[in-house]
């Protein structure tokens, strides 16, 4: 399947973009917008985002064998690694899920539609409306598509035009959905542009950001801030910087069968996206006490990565990488070689998963690439003061405790500082609905206007 030139990212890569090439594709996007996509009803985009979803789901569908083809080499995830991310991904953009989202964020499912009343609204004689940016910029990160793919398909609910700004060279799988819409339909395709560079090229942000209405931007805290500085101040600004997940897993579900059917939880938070994602953990906090002690859940973990390893291989790795995670272990080893209070356990002949046990409960960050600590403590306050240092970092906490202790320990995380909660294996897998960073995905977007009657 050849790709056709649409988009900036499908130039050659011998291409020279500037500075008036950045400012004529915002002005063009601005005007297919008002052609095509602001009268758009938001029941029309739901239809088209859902169908367009379960096309990606279906293994025959062009642009999915595009990616997986093409992904490994541009990603360095493996096949398996990829569709099962995509999956997971698409698997939740249904028409229900979509109506959910709005009425979560806006309150009903026509806010974008027209002035529209809620009850509380009705009672005090007003209606709204929510506005979204003429322009939404968005500045992507990493090989990790799901942020990218997301903030496409927010901009495309909103009806906002698009311009995504991708890494240099990892734009394929934002590139391959971007032309999937166009395909389904290309007015809507003609609302939307990709193109990547490497970070930093002034001249062509400085266009990018004084045509912006909105700017979105995920990476490093560094990053984040740069971009702030140079986002004109009459643009709103959205960062979506450094941040880490951790998983508790209490000791009364560490019994029987309960025990694998946890490591095997557990084994998929860590394999999905290779770890790559703010969502992955970097620590398991194990109970005390259990049937099943801490040190064994580790081990047993180690079974299930070696296990998936077979099913779902990590993939490749630059030599880089590879010999920081050949470094980490090293070090482990010397450690366990010396003290019961250490144990590790990984992949022979690579590095394609490691487990290391300490009894020291001290949140340690993983080199990631399937690189997993488990951490032994006494309960859930344990585990929260051993990870004070990330405190006001932390995306997610996977959790694994009995039922009737989940609510519990959901509002004692959430008092802590955790934005998200959800259970052990969904870690990597956030419903539409989440909201990023503790902040409301679509709302953060508009700019609501009250009419007072």
């Amino acid at each position: 399947m050849n790709l056709p030139n649409y988009f900036l990212a499908d130039l050659p890569r011998e291409a020279v973009l500037t500075a008036s090439m950045i400012g004529e594709a915002c002005q063009t996007l601005k005007r297919n917008r008002e052609l095509y996509l602001v009268q758009r009803s938001t029941q029309s985009l739901i239809t088209l985002l859902s169908r367009l979803s379960q096309e990606w789901l279906n293994p025959e569908f062009p642009f999915r064998k595009l990616a997986l083809a093409e992904g490994p080499a541009a990603t360095g995830f493996s096949q398996p690694t990829l569709a099962a991310g995509l999956d997971a991904f698409f698997k939740q953009l249904t028409p229900d899920a979509f109506q959910a989202l709005l009425e979560e964020d806006l309150g009903q499912a026509d806010r974008l539609d027209q002035m529209v009343q809620s009850p509380t609204e009705r009672r005090t004689n007003r209606a709204s409306i929510a506005i979204a940016p003429e322009l939404l910029v968005h500045i992507a990160a990493g090989t990790l598509p799901n942020p990218t793919l997301m903030s496409m398909i927010l901009g495309v609910l909103a009806r906002s035009a698009q311009f995504v700004k991708c890494a240099s060279g990892r734009s394929l799988l934002p590139r391959l959905f971007a032309h999937s819409l166009y395909d389904a339909e290309h007015k809507l395709g003609a609302c939307l542009e990709v193109a990547d560079w490497s970070g930093g090229n002034s001249e062509l942000e400085k266009v990018l950001f004084d045509e912006a209405t909105c700017v979105t931007a995920t990476g490093s805290d560094e990053t984040l801030n740069s971009i702030r500085q140079r986002v004109p101040s009459k643009t709103r600004f959205l960062g979506f910087g450094f941040r880490v997940s951790f998983a508790y897993v209490a000791g009364e579900v560490l019994s029987g069968l309960h025990a694998r059917k946890t490591a095997d939880r557990a084994a998929r938070d860590v394999t999905a996206w290779n770890q790559l994602g703010c969502l992955s953990p970097h620590v398991i906090y194990v109970q005390s006490g259990g049937v099943v002690s801490p040190e064994n859940f580790a081990e047993m973990l180690a079974e299930v990565l070696a296990e998936r390893e077979l099913s779902e291989p990590r993939g490749d790795l630059r030599i880089e990488t590879a010999a920081v995670i050949a470094s980490r272990r090293s070090l482990y080893e010397l450690r366990a070689a010396h003290s019961p209070d250490t144990r590790h356990w990984c992949s022979h002949g690579s590095t394609a998963w490691t487990v290391v046990y300490e009894a020291d409960p001290r949140f340690q960050l993983s080199c990631l690439h399937r690189f997993i600590y488990v951490k032994e403590v006494k309960d859930l306050t344990e585990a929260l003061q051993s990870a004070d240092p990330v405190r006001g970092k932390i995306s997610t906490v996977g959790l694994a405790v009995a039922e009737h202790k989940a609510q519990e320990m959901a509002t004692q995380l959430a008092r802590w500082g955790a934005t998200r909660v959800c259970a052990l294996g969904q870690m990597q897998n956030p419903p539409l609905t989440w909201r990023h960073d503790g902040r409301p995905a679509l709302g953060d977007l508009v700019t609501w206007t009250d009419w007072e009657q």
